[in-house]
């Protein structure tokens, strides 16, 4: 019995260890940013489909999709994605949720069921 404590606890830590690795990835980005046009835009979430990438970000009210660029990177076999802000958004109205923004792998320039993942540092929503 005791064996099977000991063996459940390892597994919870080992499990933590590696939630904490990752979570520490979070705030570095996995390609580099230098050189590209805007400033990196931190994002609420991600999600991906088939054939789109949808993203959630802040907005004071005015932002839309021409405010933000998506720059496709190819890292090994991977397609990772950097949302960029071009245009700053002066509204006085923020969205607690901010909005969300879909781009089409056909406009990302992506073959749909691409395997993706986000350049971006990750931000909880303004309350």
């Amino acid at each position: 019995m005791k064996r099977a404590v000991f063996r459940r606890m390892a597994i919870i830590a080992a499990a933590a260890a590696g939630l904490s690795a990752c979570a520490g990835s979070l705030d570095q980005p996995t390609v580099s940013t230098a050189g590209m046009p805007g400033a990196l835009e931190p994002i609420h979430a991600a999600a991906f489909t088939k054939d789109q990438a949808v993203f959630w970000v802040s907005s004071n009210g005015c932002t839309d999709k021409d405010d933000l660029i998506p720059i496709v990177s190819i890292k090994g076999a991977d397609a990772v994605i950097t949302l960029r802000r071009i245009d700053e958004d002066t509204c006085k109205a923020p969205l607690v949720e901010g909005v969300e923004l879909k781009w089409s792998f056909e406009e990302l320039g992506l073959t749909p069921g691409s395997p993706v993942s986000v350049n971006n540092p990750y931000q909880m929503p303004q309350t």
